[in-house]
C-alpha cells in the first residue's frame, strides 16, 4: 500500500492515497515563482487549507469551484470560503480531528499569523496531522516556528514529516533540524524555502546536517518531485 506525495514548490502539497483520495495541502500556485504546475492542472476530491495567509488559500476558490473538492480548514477560514461561494467545507479546529474518507485528519498547532487575503480575521494557523487509511502517519507543520510539543506529535510515530526550513516567516534550518529531534520521523522532507530571496536556504547543507545528527532519512525534492511512501 502506497502513498504518494507531491511537492509543489512553496508550501503546495499533493497527497494521493492507496485508495485513491487526492487531498491537496495548501493550493498557492498563481503568483509562485517556485510553482511546478498551474492552478487548473490540479483536480483534488479535498483541499486542506493550514492557514489564512495569501501564499497558502492561494487558487483554492477557483480550484474548489472547478472541481467540486471539499474544503476543510478551521472555522474561521471556511465561514469566509462559504461567503465567497466555495459550496463544500468542512470546518476543524485546533486538537480536534475528524475521520474523512481519505483518513483521519487533525489540526495541529502552529506558531504563525493567519489573516486572510483581504484581511479578515482568519482564526488560528495549524499544522496537519493525517493518519491515512492504510496507517500511514504523515505531519505537514506548514508555515510554524519550533515548539516543544512537536514532541507530542511525535509520539503518534511519524512515518513523514515536511517541515518549512525558509527562517524570517517561519523554522530555519536550526530549529527545522531541532524539530527533526522532537518529531523522531522516519522521513522529512523540507518546504517552504527559495521561493523568494528572502527565504533562500541550502536544501542540501541542511540535508547533511540531519544525516549526521538523526536517524531520520531525509528527501530533498524539486517542485513537482514525487515521493512515495
Amino acid at each position: 500500500m502506497t502513498t504518494k506525495i507531491t511537492w509543489y514548490g512553496h508550501a503546495t502539497i499533493g497527497v494521493e492515497t492507496s485508495d485513491g483520495y487526492k487531498v491537496l495541502i495548501d493550493p498557492f500556485f498563481t503568483d509562485n515563482p517556485a510553482a511546478s504546475t498551474t492552478a487548473d492542472s490540479v483536480s483534488p476530491d479535498f483541499i486542506v487549507i493550514s492557514h489564512g495567509h495569501g501564499d497558502h488559500v492561494g487558487d483554492a476558490i477557483a480550484i474548489a469551484k472547478r472541481t467540486g473538492a471539499l474544503v476543510i480548514s478551521n472555522y474561521e477560514i471556511t465561514n469566509w470560503l462559504s461567503g465567497q461561494g466555495v459550496e463544500k467545507v468542512h470546518p476543524q479546529h485546533l486538537g480536534g480531528g475528524f475521520k474523512h474518507p481519505f483518513g483521519y485528519l487533525k489540526l495541529t498547532l502552529a506558531l504563525h499569523g493567519s489573516a486572510l487575503p483581504d484581511g479578515s480575521y482568519g482564526g488560528n494557523p495549524a499544522g496537519i496531522l493525517l493518519t491515512t487509511n492504510d496507517g500511514h502517519k504523515l505531519y505537514f507543520a506548514q508555515d510554524t516556528g519550533l515548539f516543544g510539543d512537536m514532541a507530542l506529535i511525535g509520539e503518534e510515530g511519524i512515518d513523514l514529516a515536511m517541515l518549512p526550513i525558509g527562517d524570517n516567516f517561519t523554522m530555519g534550518p536550526d530549529d527545522a533540524l531541532r524539530a527533526v529531534k522532537l518529531i523522531h520521523p522516519k522521513h522529512v522532507i523540507p518546504i517552504h524555502y527559495n521561493t523568494w530571496p528572502l527565504i533562500a536556504q541550502d536544501p542540501n547543507a541542511w540535508a547533511e546536517r540531519v544525516k549526521a545528527e538523526t536517524d531520520t532519512q531525509v528527501h530533498v525534492l524539486n517542485p513537482g518531485d514525487v515521493f512515495t511512501l
